[in-house]
């Protein structure tokens, strides 16, 4: 595989800054010069898509406990979806995948990809950095994500939650973005999949919108998994940012909400103990096995939690 060289690679991500193109392009050739995603060449006439992808590997030694026997991690990113509200396209959120996922594999963790019904996932616009709006532009693990083809055949082609065999994983996160609040009330399996994990013993976290699986996620004597339970998840302060900000440029009429409903509303409902750490502030919180992220921004943090808990 030739290498590209920092040039051109500049020139593809010219969207960012002159400083921030060439911290990405050193990202990307350390990627694929060192090995980190990168996959042997397959014999001539081989279609790349004929065999599953190999778990990536990182640039550091993550020094596991047990080399053989790695943990692995299932992250769910929502289908694609419509909003019944405004009539959007809205799907996951790049930074709830992306931030995680690197957190993960630089802990020497395996992770695999899903959705609820499986096939071909889109992210929310403002979440891209390359979005004309700019919103995530500064965003550059999800750049290097997107600028990895590996990555992206992973979300083009997701597996269905029912593929996730629960012993084959140490824990499920489940990423957010719009799509979760219109979605996941009829993502049965994954509801079910993520009690699964809870009830085993297993890590089962949740970050942003994608906390919108404990609305619905119940114990099987029929009590509501967050009863009693400290989380996080989507704040009404930052419903209310979104909300004013659609209100300001005349998108949305005022008093009709981005949201059809609240997560911190209804865990406190459901009876947890909601907490946050204010407007878009990185936090995550753990109670037992059940790790829940405060929104977009929290990715790392909640993939910390998991990490913590799980060990390598």
């Amino acid at each position: 595989m030739k290498l590209p060289d920092c040039t051109t690679l500049t020139k593809a991500v010219s969207s960012l800054s002159s400083i921030a193109a060439h911290f990405c392009c050193r990202i990307w050739q350390q990627y694929f010069s060192l090995g980190r995603i990168f996959h042997p060449p397959l014999p001539a006439n081989t279609a790349r898509h004929a065999r599953p992808l190999e778990p990536a590997v990182s640039l550091m030694n993550p020094n596991p406990v047990n080399a053989a026997a790695r943990k692995r991690v299932a992250i769910v990113i929502a289908n694609p979806a419509v909003s019944s509200i405004t009539g959007w396209p809205v799907g996951f959120w790049w930074s709830e995948l992306s931030h995680p996922y690197l957190s993960f594999v630089e802990a020497g963790y395996e992770v695999e990809i899903f959705s609820p019904e499986g096939g071909a996932c889109a992210a929310d616009a403002m979440s891209d950095p390359n979005d004309a709006s700019g919103y995530s532009k500064t965003d550059l693990i999800s750049q290097g994500f997107l600028h990895t083809p590996e990555l992206l055949a992973r979300v083009a082609a997701t597996k269905p939650v029912r593929d996730i065999a629960l012993e084959a994983f140490d824990a499920i996160v489940v990423a957010g973005g719009q799509a979760p609040m219109f979605t996941f009330e009829s993502a049965s399996a994954l509801q079910e999949k993520f009690v699964a994990f809870y009830t085993a013993g297993k890590v089962a976290a949740a970050l942003c919108h994608g906390a919108a699986i404990l609305r619905y996620a119940r114990l099987p004597d029929g009590t509501p998994l967050v009863r009693g339970k400290t989380v996080t998840g989507f704040a009404n302060v930052e419903e209310d940012f979104a909300d004013n900000a659609v209100w300001q440029y005349g998108l949305l009429p005022r008093g009709t909400h981005l949201m059809p409903w609240r997560i911190e509303d209804e865990l406190r409902a459901l009876g947890a103990n909601y907490v946050q750490a204010g407007l878009w502030r990185s936090f995550a919180v753990r109670d037992g096995n059940l790790v829940t992220g405060q929104q977009n921004f929290s990715g790392a943090e909640t993939a910390r939690l998991v990490i913590e808990a799980l060990g390598r």
